[in-house]
């Protein structure tokens, strides 16, 4: 391997301020993570007309969007930065913007699938151990389209033209990032992921136990119902409606008479059996029965867990929350540069973001363990 002779000098000169591409270089050297996408993806070109490998063009974008470069028109300066082209092994310059680009461009369903094997290989990696339980976090958001990209439709409730992509997370860590239009129930295709993520993780761990946490958007029956069949907890948001309402009625009620006596927030938690019109059975609801100075905030949460309401809801539910902070982390890496026309080659940038998040979020996981930015947000 090549090797490049590293000085401290304060006399200026050829400089930079980028060397933490060296310790993204660490982190990828002990996953692996980029030449295991070179692998997965496989390099069709004639070796004899390319100056540069597939697995240094995929560091080179991966790195510079971990360190802030979003544009592939920033290559075109980066190639000549001397840190970057350590960590990529190199003692020499890097792919051009146009050179970046057309990998970028090579994106389809191949593609897509492969680096998201890629993803839960590395997740599963990333354990000494067998976990004793999963908790799989899914979750969508808005990404704002401006131009006339393949798959664009206007969304009510964002009130934009926009993709939808789906994530999964288990804790801080990345799974599944997969574009899809917005013209789609936000569960979509929530069923099919899950069914590849179980049947993968089981087979690494037979005894894991996996519980599925969503919002009231993934409260859909065929996805209740696979979890009962398969053995998987599930615990998901549902959204109010007037049933519901009714059977909290009553817990709301003494709610408000003991805020009015106290003058303080009340909350009690209970269970009630409730089945909806579509569902062939009844299943356990947790209500939160919740009175303030902003009046009643009825909550309502299914799931097929044991355990105290209480301390299914603040304890397990709740921290669904976290996964609304790993997906702004995403769009901190850029995961909504999705300017490109081709659907796919969307889903490529996509994928790449997610790999340059997995990178930092390595770093921050194991590197900076115990210190204050263990929980730093990416961008700090």
């Amino acid at each position: 391997m090549s090797r490049r002779k590293v000085e401290a000098d304060f006399s200026g000169g050829e400089i930079t301020s980028d060397a933490g591409a060296l310790l993204l270089r660490q982190a990828d050297r002990r996953l692996g993570l980029t030449a295991a996408m070179a692998k997965a993806l496989g390099d069709p070109r004639r070796r004899a007309s390319c100056e540069h490998s597939l697995v240094t063009l995929l560091r080179q974008r991966v790195y510079a969007l971990a360190l802030g470069y979003e544009d592939v028109d920033d290559h075109d300066h980066l190639r000549h930065d001397g840190a970057l082209q350590t960590a990529c092994n190199r003692v020499s310059v890097l792919g051009s913007a146009s050179t970046v680009g057309r990998v970028e461009r090579r994106g389809d369903r191949a593609a897509a699938m492969a680096l998201h094997q890629v993803l839960v290989e590395q997740f599963i990696a990333s354990f000494a151990s067998a976990p004793e339980e999963l908790i799989l976090d899914f979750d969508a958001t808005d990404d704002p389209v401006h131009g006339k990209q393949e798959g664009r439709y206007f969304h009510g409730y964002y009130d934009q033209y926009c993709f939808l992509p789906l994530y999964v997370t288990c804790n801080d860590q990345l799974l599944v990032s997969y574009l899809r239009p917005s013209c789609v129930d936000a569960a979509a295709h929530a069923g099919a992921v899950l069914v590849l993520l179980v049947r993968r993780l089981r087979q690494a761990w037979p005894n894991v136990r996996i519980i599925f946490r969503g919002d009231s958007g993934f409260c859909r029956r065929h996805l209740l119902t696979w979890c009962e069949n398969h053995g998987v907890g599930y615990i998901v948001g549902i959204a109010k409606n007037d049933r519901l309402l009714e059977k909290a009625e009553s817990l709301m009620r003494v709610a408000q008479q003991r805020y009015e006596a106290s003058g303080q927030k009340q909350r009690s938690f209970h269970t009630v059996h409730y089945a909806a019109g579509t569902w062939t059975r009844s299943r356990q609801v947790i209500v939160k029965a919740e009175y303030s100075d902003q009046g009643e905030n009825p909550r309502f949460v299914v799931t097929n867990l044991d355990g105290d309401p209480q301390d299914l809801y603040d304890r397990l539910y709740c921290a669904r929350g976290e996964m609304e902070n790993r997906i702004k982390e995403q769009l901190q890496l850029f995961a909504d540069r999705t300017s490109c026309h081709k659907w796919w080659h969307n889903q490529f940038r996509l994928l790449l973001s997610s790999c340059a998040y997995v990178l930092v979020e390595t770093i921050r996981r194991i590197g900076l363990k115990n210190t204050q930015l263990a929980r730093a947000q990416v961008n700090t």
